[in-house]
């Protein structure tokens, strides 16, 4: 009678436990689960269309009659550019650029005087993004309005010529973007009635940014 009372009450202590242990069996992780992996986050591209502006400044010196004269023009620039850019999977970029300055880049000897008083250019783009880092190289057609007076007698005239340069360009976030460029230009020569045939070659340094659509 004994054994038959303890095996009773073993049996009901099972019953009572058994609910408790498959309610912790239920709370113990699954042989094999792993953690959730993370999102990774975009990558950033520089495909798209852009539009923006930049400052600078231009050193340079007169060709033809201009240089005979000694003429060595320099000031500041400011303008702004519109272009489109598009990065392979390789992150190799193409990309192409047009701009336009007004600027006062003169320079005078004695009687004789010019001013680079606008300029702009369009140009192809060669980059390698390394994320949101874009170093580049660009070179393309150039052109301006070169003023020169002599004596008195002022004459402007629109010369094209090319240019040439590099920068490096950050994406501040995804829209915004900020660059450093050196550009060299050689607009060629026109012929000036007081003077004869002149032209002009600039070296320019300009900050710029950005919006990318």
């Amino acid at each position: 009678m004994k054994s038959v009372f303890v095996s009773g009450a073993f049996a009901g202590v099972l019953l009572l436990a058994a609910p408790a242990m498959a309610a912790d069996l239920t709370q113990l992780p699954a042989y094999g689960n792993k953690a959730p992996v993370a999102a990774a986050a975009p990558v950033f591209s520089w495909t798209g269309f852009y539009i923006g502006a930049n400052t600078g400044y231009a050193w340079g010196s007169g060709t033809g009659a201009a240089d005979a004269f000694g003429l060595s023009p320099d000031g500041w620039l400011g303008g702004g550019q519109v272009g489109y850019n598009y990065q392979f999977q390789n992150n190799v970029l193409v990309g192409v650029e047009a701009d336009v300055d007004a600027a006062n880049i003169s320079g005078s000897n004695g009687p004789v005087s010019s001013k680079l008083d606008y300029f702009g250019t369009v140009r192809a783009r060669l980059g390698y993004a390394f994320d949101r880092v874009l170093p580049y190289v660009t070179g393309g057609l150039a052109w301006g309005n070169n003023k020169i007076t002599a004596n008195g007698v002022s004459q402007s005239n629109t010369s094209t010529g090319w240019a040439a340069g590099a920068g490096v360009e950050y994406a501040l976030t995804n829209n915004w973007t900020a660059r450093a460029e050196y550009l060299y230009m050689d607009l060629g020569k026109s012929g000036f009635q007081s003077i004869g045939d002149a032209g002009v070659t600039a070296s320019t340094a300009r900050l710029g940014v950005n919006y990318k659509f």
